[in-house]
Order: structure tokens, then C-alpha cells, then sequence
């Protein structure tokens, strides 16, 4: 297990070097993620014979990349940035992906949870301007984001980032001299392959539709709920209420509680 300790000081976050640019691992598993996601929603939608076409597919995920995007780095300014009232106040600087020197950093500081709040406004504005089901588009997404979101964390954790708390299990990994949790696999595990596989054998069960949709909301919340503890408080903000409830948690628990209430919508309104 030595080398698994050690994985961090002979791995380079940077895959390789393109006109100049650093190419980061976390780079590719993005578009990893995206194009997985797509593949799997294709797949789902043949398999189930969803009323969906392939290019209205591709359409809907384009629309939602973009308010993914926008969305995940405007929710980070909002929820997790120590300077969101800078940023709110030079707006041209959000996505910004030079440093002060000029030199081409990236666009660094992406919240999963407000990336679900820009993927949710997109695919109303998709639902609305396109004449679709927005509850049928909820279920095929449900059953696709999962698994694209494992190749997601796996980014993070090539990257080095959002790191695990302190342990002494063989499996914890060395930051900085530090054994500490690597937690982003264990998201990975729980928030993508557990709650793909439960949904899947779920699907067929499913009483109305956008209940696929409503339970992953329910079940990623859980999940992260629950990896939250496993992983390393943000710094900015440290623990946010009871000395152990993280920012994530707080997050997850309000997008949890409002998905489960949703399961008890009636169902003509779901539609």
C-alpha cells in the first residue's frame, strides 16, 4: 500500500502541455464526465424507448453544459469564495482565467450545488422554449449524471484537490505529509456508481414521471451528506453550524428535503 500512500509525489496533476497551456488532468476527466453522460443518456433513452431523439438529446445537453458552467462557478463565488463581494462587484473577473501576472491559470472554484441550480434553469428554459416534458428530461438526466460524475471526482482527486480528512486507514493518501481520506474517490463510489446502480434498478418501478429525476436529488444528497464526513471542511469557511455540519452538508440537506417533498407532488402536476 506504500505506493498507494505515496500516489500524490509521483503524479503531476498536469497531463501535458498544449501551445503553451497546461493540460490538466481534471481537464480531461470534464470532458470525460460530459461525453459519458451523454453516452449513457443515449443509451438509457434507446433502452427504455424514451419519445426523445438523438439530436434533441444533444441539444438539451448543450443547453445544460452551458448553464452548468455558469451556474457551478457563480454558485462557488456565492457559496465558498472568501471574496464573493470582489467578484459580485467586478464580474468581468468570474471567469477570468489569467492571474494577476497574465499567466493562464484556468477558471478554478466550481460548486456542485450550484451547478445543479443553473442545470435546473437551463433544462426549465430548454422544457419551455422547445415544447418538451421537463419531467421526462429530469428522469433520463437522473439516470445519466451519475456515472458521468464519477469520472468528475476522479478529476478532483488528480488534481489534488478537495481533499480528505485526517486518517489512519492503509487507504488514506499523503497531502503534504499529511494521511488523510481520499475522499473524492469515496464520492465517486457513493454519489456516482451507488447512486447510478440504485436508480437503474429502480427505473422500471417508477410511478409517474420525473420520480427518476426527484430521486437523485434525494439520493445525491444522501450520498454527499454522508462523504462530507470523510472530507476536509473548506478552509474559507471551516465547519458552519454545530461544529461538525459542513457548507456541503447544509447544502445537500436543503436540496434533499425539497426533492423528497417533491416525491409527494401530485402526480398530474408533475408533467
Amino acid at each position: 500500500m506504500e505506493k498507494w500512500n505515496n500516489i500524490y509525489s509521483a503524479f503531476n496533476p498536469i497531463a501535458f502541455n498544449l501551445f503553451g497551456i497546461s493540460v490538466h488532468w481534471y481537464g480531461i476527466m470534464y470532458v470525460l464526465a460530459l461525453l459519458v453522460a451523454l453516452g449513457v443518456a443515449k443509451w438509457i433513452a434507446k433502452k427504455d424507448s424514451y419519445p426523445i431523439s438523438s439530436a434533441l438529446l444533444e441539444s438539451y445537453f448543450l443547453w445544460v453544459e452551458i448553464g452548468v458552467i455558469l451556474g457551478a462557478r457563480l454558485g462557488y463565488i456565492i457559496f465558498y469564495d472568501p471574496f464573493s463581494t470582489y467578484y459580485l462587484t467586478h464580474p468581468w473577473q468570474i471567469f477570468n482565467p489569467l492571474d494577476k501576472d497574465g499567466n493562464f491559470v484556468g477558471i478554478r472554484g466550481m460548486s456542485y450545488h450550484g451547478a445543479v441550480i443553473g442545470f435546473l434553469i437551463a433544462s426549465l428554459i430548454f422544457a419551455r422554449i422547445k415544447k418538451v416534458n421537463f419531467w421526462l428530461f429530469m428522469d433520463l438526466a437522473g439516470l445519466s449524471i451519475p456515472l458521468g460524475y464519477v469520472f468528475g471526482r476522479i478529476g478532483n482527486f488528480l488534481n489534488q484537490e478537495l481533499i480528505g480528512r485526517e486518517t489512519s486507514s492503509a487507504l488514506g493518501i499523503y497531502v503534504d505529509g499529511i494521511l488523510r481520506h481520499p475522499s473524492q474517490l469515496y464520492e465517486a463510489f457513493l454519489e456516482g456508481i451507488v447512486v447510478f446502480a440504485i436508480l437503474f434498478l429502480w427505473r422500471k418501478k417508477a410511478r409517474f414521471i420525473g420520480q427518476i429525476g426527484i430521486l437523485y436529488g434525494v439520493l445525491y444528497s444522501l450520498m454527499r451528506f454522508v462523504a462530507e464526513f470523510f472530507r476536509e471542511p473548506d478552509s474559507q469557511l471551516g465547519f458552519v453550524a454545530f461544529n461538525w455540519l459542513t457548507q456541503g452538508q447544509f447544502l445537500s440537506l436543503i436540496i434533499g428535503v425539497f426533492c423528497f417533498a417533491l416525491l409527494f407532488k401530485p402526480k398530474e402536476k408533475n408533467g
